[in-house]
């Protein structure tokens, strides 16, 4: 007879010697798995691609030398030559945290598709509305995962319009990102910074910045703003479903994303040439992204595009590019989970 010891069953000291390899190699799930008269440890990828599949040992030092070679490596040095998604979205938003590569990629964007800057500026709109709603239902913690540049009202000024004691931490992976949001952002002890990357949410949930400020076992709102079409679709949809479990039930999750229903299928190619090795576009139909969803329920008017989510003033539609929105609540019953 096999037992798997995941998370909920590990004693203490398992916890204590498995986390740091939780932590350095975020690539894998690592276990006990105990049988009668023997105890082994196991990684397994949670990503194609990955080598090696699958380690079996005894040894914990031996499955961190296995591991060893897969290690994610350090975040890359800040750089102006290349283009950078969060500074392009700044521009766009008629930000001035963006360079000439930044400038000359979204110039080439908005050259075909000039609604483009449009839709960044109806995203950052929708925030604002969504925040303030969320608020307004008795939600005091945010976690804006992928928050990109500080753009004023940030998301705990929003918060703080209705609920002045509410707690916020911002989550990127982005090193120019991290350095602006900490100079800007951090502007009192309820309010913190953490580098964490979406697609290893385990390890970013469990992130001392949001642990010290954030209380899984009461209702959140999760912010997932314009971040999910730059995964692949596995990385998107698993990232979801970590931060559903996570969440407990009365919590708040807000998605906007680009979709492929309605787009231009020039558009995703075009922003795929601009983003280049950057990141992945990943054009997702309107059925998927309401999948995100499963287990909450939608606020009106539901999953919609994002200029239409309770707007404060007649829009411009527009025709060739669509980016969906919505605001839902996990409902009881919905087990939670813990990073």
């Amino acid at each position: 007879m096999t037992s798997k010891t995941g998370d909920a069953g590990e004693s203490p000291r398992i916890w204590d010697v498995l986390t740091p390899l939780r932590r350095d190699f975020p690539g894998y799930e690592i276990w006990q798995d105990c049988t009668p008269g023997r105890t082994r440890y196991v990684a397994q990828r949670l990503r194609e691609g990955m080598n090696p599949h699958t380690v079996v040992t005894a040894d914990l030092s031996e499955l961190r030398s296995a591991l060893e070679p897969t290690r994610v490596p350090a975040r890359a040095r800040f750089a102006t030559v290349q283009p950078n998604i969060a500074r392009m979205y700044d521009y766009w938003l008629h930000g001035k945290d963006h360079y000439r590569a930044d400038r000359a990629a979204a110039d080439a964007v908005m050259e075909k598709f000039p609604e483009v800057a449009r839709i960044a500026q109806a995203n950052r709109a929708f925030l604002g509305r969504a925040v303030r709603h969320v608020t307004k239902q008795g939600i005091t913690q945010f976690i804006d995962l992928g928050s990109g540049l500080p753009t004023s009202p940030n998301t705990h000024e929003l918060a703080r319009e209705v609920a002045p004691d509410s707690r916020i931490c911002y989550v990127d992976n982005d090193p120019v990102v991290l350095a602006r949001a900490r100079a800007l952002l951090a502007v009192d002890d309820k309010v913190s910074v953490a580098a964490g990357d979406i697609r290893e949410p385990r390890t970013t949930l469990g992130d001392p910045a949001i642990s010290r400020l954030i209380d899984p076992a009461s209702p959140v709102c999760v912010l997932l703003l314009s971040v999910l079409h730059f995964l692949t679709v596995a990385e998107a949809d698993a990232a979801v479903a970590a931060v559903r479990r996570w969440m407990a039930p009365g919590s708040y999750l807000v998605i906007s994303a680009g979709t492929s229903t309605g787009t231009d299928p020039e558009l995703i190619r075009c922003l795929q040439t601009a983003y280049g090795d950057i990141a992945p576009v990943t054009g997702r139909t309107a059925e998927e992204i309401a999948a995100w969803f499963d287990g909450f329920s939608l606020a009106r008017p539901g999953l919609v595009d994002v200029w239409a989510w309770r707007p404060d003033a007649p829009q411009p539609v527009p025709q060739r590019a669509r980016f969906l929105a919505g605001v839902g609540r996990k409902v009881s019953g919905v087990p939670s989970w813990w990073p």
